[in-house]
């Protein structure tokens, strides 16, 4: 099992960035996905994206994620 929690912390609360699939941003969160009733997945959230990786570490895909205040800051 990936122990997320060793992997990502470091990047929690400080100024490092993760440089992974073309995205050079700061980790905002990470956590487990799943189907309902098993683990499929995680996802590791930074500051403009959320990717997804499969248990086996693939990459999976990307979401540009924006907060709440973005959204309303935009209109």
């Amino acid at each position: 099992m990936i122990n997320l929690h060793q992997r990502f912390n470091h990047y929690l609360h400080t100024s490092r960035k993760l440089d992974i699939q073309n995205i050079d941003e700061r980790v905002i969160s990470y956590g487990w996905t799943d189907d309902g009733s098993n683990l499929t997945g995680y996802y590791i959230q930074t500051e403009n994206h959320r990717m997804y990786f499969d248990l086996n570490e693939n990459f999976r895909f990307k979401e540009d994620w924006k907060t709440d205040i973005d959204i309303i800051k935009s209109r």
